[in-house]
């Protein structure tokens, strides 16, 4: 009195169609692990692309604010030539021409050079009288000196500029042995 399913087709079809519902759930269970696998991979990719891609700009920008630095210190360098022939010119002018409105204006014109500078972020460094110091001057002639102590600067050949702390040139100087 056993249960022969070869007997019955109604029997077999609904355990071959259970058997494919199984087969198939198990595999939209597989399914369903796999593309939450590859999702989470995808998603891990796409962040570290991102994050590479914030990376390269950050990058980026440092390298154009780099090149920028550059040029405008070679620029302002070049300016800083016309500004010491200035204030040689001035130093140099003839005591009558002082009271010349042609020398108040190429005064006027050197007070406007150095205005800029400073606003570029330029500063003098101070030389005269200091003690030597390699990092902002440079040493063009040794001197003796019985009045002062080594490595004292006793004249200022040069004048020499900082850029925002850096040194854009250095003060070229006599120095006391």
């Amino acid at each position: 009195m056993g249960l022969t399913f070869g007997s019955n087709p109604n029997i077999m079809i609904l355990l071959k169609t259970a058997w494919k519902k199984q087969i198939f759930f198990l595999a939209l269970s597989i399914m369903d692990k796999n593309s939450k696998k590859l999702k989470d991979e995808y998603l891990a990719g796409w962040q570290r692309c991102k994050a590479d891609l914030e990376n390269y700009k950050k990058g980026e920008a440092e390298r154009i604010g780099r090149a920028i630095d550059f040029v405008k210190s070679e620029l302002l360098l070049s300016i800083l030539n016309t500004f010491d022939n200035l204030e040689m010119a001035k130093d140099n002018a003839p005591k009558k021409s002082e009271q010349s409105e042609w020398v108040e204006g190429i005064l006027q014109i050197q007070e406007q050079f150095y205005e800029f500078l400073k606003s570029e972020g330029i500063v003098e460094i101070k030389a005269l009288g200091e003690k030597f110091d390699p990092n902002f001057h440079e040493a063009v002639v040794q001197i003796e000196s019985g009045e002062k102590e080594p490595d004292i600067i006793t004249e200022v050949l040069e004048k020499g500029y900082n850029l925002n702390g850096k040194v854009l040139r250095p003060a070229k100087v006599k120095v006391s042995k």
